[in-house]
C-alpha cells in the first residue's frame, strides 16, 4: 500500500536497483524504466498473494533479468551503431544533487569500465558486475541469474578473463580526497583548454591519452578515437575557441563518478558532456588518461533540452568541418 512500511523498505533499495540497471544497460533512462517495470511486477505478485520473504533478493533478481532481456534485444542495435558507443552519462553538479538518488552506487560504473562490459554476453555481464561491483558473493549470484554456483565461477573467471583483454579491470570509486584532487584537475583543465593554454594543458594529460566521443551519427565529432598529448591538446583548444564564440559556456560536474563537465549553449541547453578518466601519475600527481565525450542528442535528453548546435542535419550529407573542427563522422 502507498506510505506503507513495505513500500518505504522496497524504495530504499532503489539507488541499488539503478546502478544493477545502469550497469547492464549503459542507459539512464532504461535503466529507470527496467527498475520501474521491477517495482510493478513487485506490485502485482503481492496483488496475486505471493509471500516474498527478502525484498531485497527480490527486485535485485527482478531487475538483472529484465537487464539481460533488455540486453539481449539491444545487443543488433549496437553492432550497427555509427562511431564509438558510449553510455548515457550519470552527472552530478559539482555542490550538488542530480539524478543522484542513484549516483552514489553509480559512481563506480565508470565509462570506461562501461565500454569493457560491451565485450561480454548478457548473462557475464550480469554475473561480473554483481560479483566485481556489488560484491555478492557466488550462492546470490546463482539465485539471481537463474545459474548454478559452479556455473557462475566459471562465468565470471572467462568474463574476467574478457574484461582483462580489454583494459584494466576498474577501481573502486575514488575517496574523498582523490575526489577532491579530481574536481580541482577538471576546473584547471577546462579553464587551460578555454583560455589555449597549451602547455598547462600538456601537463595535465598522460602520454598516451585517448579521446573518445559518441556522436551517434546524429552530432558533429571526430570520427574515431583520437590519441597522444599533442593531438588532443590542439583538438581541446580549438573546439574550446570555436565553442565560446557561439557561446557556449562549461559547468563542473561528477560525471560517472568521474570529474568532468557539461557544456551548455547560450540559451541553456545541453551541448555536450565530458568525463575526466584521471589516474596519478609517477610524481603522485593526478593527470588525465582518457576523456569521454558524449554529444549524441538521444543520449543527453535526460539532463534537460539539448542543443541543436552540434546536431548534424536530418536529411542530406553530414556537416563539412571548418577550420579547426573535427572531421565528420563515420558513415
Amino acid at each position: 500500500m502507498p506510505g506503507s512500511a513495505d513500500e518505504t523498505a522496497a524504495s530504499a533499495y532503489r539507488p541499488l536497483l539503478f546502478s544493477i540497471a545502469y550497469g547492464m544497460t549503459g542507459s539512464v533512462g532504461d535503466a529507470e524504466d527496467i527498475v520501474q517495470d521491477a517495482f510493478l511486477g513487485l506490485t502485482r505478485a503481492r496483488q496475486a498473494g505471493t509471500a516474498i520473504a527478502d525484498l531485497k533478493a527480490y527486485l535485485a533478481t527482478a531487475v538483472t533479468r529484465l537487464g539481460i532481456n533488455y540486453l539481449s534485444s539491444a545487443r543488433v542495435r549496437r553492432e550497427t551503431y555509427v562511431g564509438d558507443w558510449l553510455p548515457e552519462p550519470v552527472v552530478v553538479p559539482v555542490g550538488g544533487r542530480g539524478p543522484a538518488e542513484h549516483a552514489e552506487l553509480a559512481d563506480s560504473l565508470s565509462m570506461a569500465f562501461l565500454v569493457l562490459l560491451e565485450a561480454l554476453s548478457p548473462v557475464e555481464r550480469a554475473v561480473f558486475m554483481l560479483r566485481e561491483v556489488f560484491g555478492y558473493g557466488y550462492p546470490d549470484v546463482a539465485r539471481i541469474t537463474g545459474k548454478t554456483e559452479v556455473n557462475c565461477r566459471q562465468i565470471f573467471a572467462r568474463a574476467r578473463q574478457r574484461i582483462a583483454a580489454g583494459g584494466p579491470v576498474r577501481d573502486s570509486a575514488p575517496p574523498p580526497a582523490r575526489r577532491a584532487e579530481g574536481e580541482e584537475l577538471a576546473r584547471r583543465f577546462f579553464e587551460a583548454a578555454a583560455g589555449g593554454d597549451m602547455d598547462a594543458l600538456l601537463g595535465m594529460l598522460a602520454p598516451g591519452v585517448v579521446l573518445h566521443a559518441d556522436g551517434g551519427g546524429k552530432a558533429q565529432t571526430i570520427g574515431k578515437s583520437l590519441a597522444g598529448r599533442q593531438h588532443v591538446t590542439r583538438m581541446l583548444v580549438s573546439l574550446l575557441r570555436r565553442a565560446q564564440d557561439m557561446g557556449v559556456s562549461i559547468r563542473l560536474a561528477s560525471v560517472n563518478g568521474q570529474p568532468g563537465a557539461v557544456f551548455y549553449d547560450a540559451e541553456g541547453r545541453v551541448v555536450s558532456v565530458i568525463e575526466l578518466d584521471t589516474v596519478p601519475n609517477g610524481d603522485g600527481a593526478v593527470v588525465v588518461q582518457a576523456m569521454h565525450a558524449v554529444v549524441n542528442p538521444d543520449k543527453l535528453g535526460h539532463l534537460g533540452p539539448v542543443s541543436d548546435l552540434a546536431r548534424l542535419p536530418r536529411k542530406g550529407g553530414p556537416l563539412r568541418p571548418r577550420d579547426g573542427q573535427p572531421g565528420s563522422p563515420r558513415r
